[in-house]
C-alpha cells in the first residue's frame, strides 16, 4: 500500500512540474520579468513546490526552452511512427515552428538567463538536430525526400522561420515557407 502512495505521490509531482513549465512558457513568452510567484499561482502550486523543481529564474527559463525543445524532438518519433516518411517530417515542421515562434517570444528571458552568473547548462539544440536527421534519413530511404540533405541543410533552408514576426498572423506565412521547403526537399527524391 504504502510503495502505491510513492507512485501516485511522483505522478503528481510530475504534472505539477509539467503544469509549471506550460505556464512559464506562456507567461515568460509575454514577458521575461513575470515574478515567479505569478507562475506559481497560475500553475497552482505553492512556492516550496516551485522552488524546489526550480530554485532560480534561470534554471526554470532553461528548463522551459530544454522542455519544448525535447517535445519537438519526441514528436519526430511519433510522427515518424504514425506517418508516411514525408508527411511525418512536413507535419514535424509545423511543430518545429510553433517552438521556434515560442522561442521568438522567450529569446529576452533566454538572453537573460544565460547572462545571468553561475553555470545554468546552457541549452544545446541536440535533440532537435537529431530529430530533423532522423526524418530526413526515413525519407530518404523511403524515397519521398531528396537524398544527401543533412539536419544541417536542413536548417539552413528553413531560417526565414527566425525572421517572421511571432506576434502577428504568422501561420499562414510560416506553412507557406515550409510548403516551398517541403517541396524542394522531395523534388529530386526517387519516388517522385
Amino acid at each position: 500500500m504504502h510503495q502505491g502512495k510513492e507512485v501516485s505521490l511522483r505522478s503528481d509531482a510530475q504534472r505539477n512540474r509539467e503544469r509549471i513549465l506550460d505556464v512559464a512558457l506562456a507567461e515568460l513568452t509575454r514577458s521575461a520579468d513575470v515574478p515567479l510567484s505569478a507562475i506559481a499561482k497560475k500553475a497552482c502550486v505553492g512556492q516550496a513546490t516551485f522552488y524546489r523543481n526550480f530554485p532560480s529564474r534561470e534554471a526554470l527559463v532553461l528548463e522551459v526552452y530544454r522542455h519544448e525543445m525535447q517535445q519537438v524532438a519526441d514528436a519526430a518519433t511519433h510522427l515518424a511512427a504514425t506517418r508516411e516518411p514525408d508527411v511525418a517530417l512536413r507535419e514535424w515542421m509545423d511543430h518545429l515552428a510553433r517552438f521556434a515562434m515560442a522561442k521568438a517570444g522567450l529569446a529576452d528571458a533566454i538572453r537573460q538567463a544565460a547572462g545571468a552568473p553561475g553555470d545554468h547548462g546552457k541549452p544545446g539544440h541536440g535533440p532537435v538536430t537529431s530529430a530533423a536527421e532522423s526524418l530526413l534519413r526515413t525519407g530518404e530511404e523511403a524515397g519521398t525526400i531528396r537524398p544527401g540533405v543533412t539536419a544541417d541543410d536542413f536548417f539552413l533552408a528553413i531560417a526565414g522561420l527566425w525572421q517572421v514576426d511571432p506576434h502577428g498572423d504568422w501561420q499562414p506565412r510560416v506553412g507557406r515557407l515550409l510548403d516551398l521547403v517541403m517541396d524542394g526537399l522531395r523534388a529530386g527524391a526517387p519516388d517522385r
